[in-house]
């Protein structure tokens, strides 16, 4: 399923009560929103959701990935040069580790190719992002919904899912060729004109 990234949207108002669940007062956060809509706003992380911070665009790659062959996404937001990619709680806690395992770290190999996973911040219990504003000021910002909270209980991606996502991401990333690279040090002979 193709989805179109760049168009702006908005936050239902069911969405924004998803979103300020999070918060402390999220009464205070609601009110915040009616009064100024277009202001980002703080929230913490690890109980309502998890963050997956992607440079922007191996993040585009990974959502790419769960609309294309995989389940889908929650929400995406942009965020200046990042894609943050809501999850599961619990999900910044196990995603490093089962990259590790993996071995899809900055320096993994797969299959002779050298295929990596960026750097993912994960933002869990203690954290705190900021969320672009519940309607967006303008088309093409750095900081709007690529996907926007719709419902009071959005579906979110787990661990085992952003993983299976990033994997397909790198992969996608790398460019095969079925002849070997060049040796660098080789000398190369004209032989068109032999005769």
């Amino acid at each position: 399923m193709s989805r179109a990234y760049d168009e702006p949207i908005g936050v239902t108002p069911d969405g924004a009560a998803w979103l300020a669940s999070a918060g402390t007062y999220p009464r205070s956060t609601l009110a915040l929103w009616e009064e100024r809509p277009q202001a980002p706003v703080v929230l913490p992380c690890g109980s309502v959701f998890d963050i997956v911070s992607a440079p922007a665009m191996f993040g585009r790659l990974m959502l790419d990935r769960l609309w294309g062959d995989g389940p889908g996404s929650g929400p995406v937001a942009a965020f200046r040069a990042r894609t943050l990619l809501f999850a599961a709680p619990g999900t910044a806690q196990r995603l490093p580790s089962l990259l590790e395992w993996e071995e899809w770290s900055a320096d993994g190999r797969r299959d002779g190719r050298t295929a990596s996973v960026p750097p993912l911040l994960c933002h869990g219990t203690g954290d705190a992002v900021t969320v672009p504003a519940l309607n967006p000021a303008e088309t093409g910002s750095a900081t709007r919904w690529m996907v926007a909270p719709d419902t009071r209980h959005p579906w979110l991606p787990g661990p085992e899912i952003l993983l299976w996502a990033a994997v397909r991401a790198a992969r996608a990333a790398v460019r095969i060729s079925i002849f070997p690279p060049a040796d660098q040090d080789a000398k190369v002979y004209d032989v068109s004109r032999r005769r």
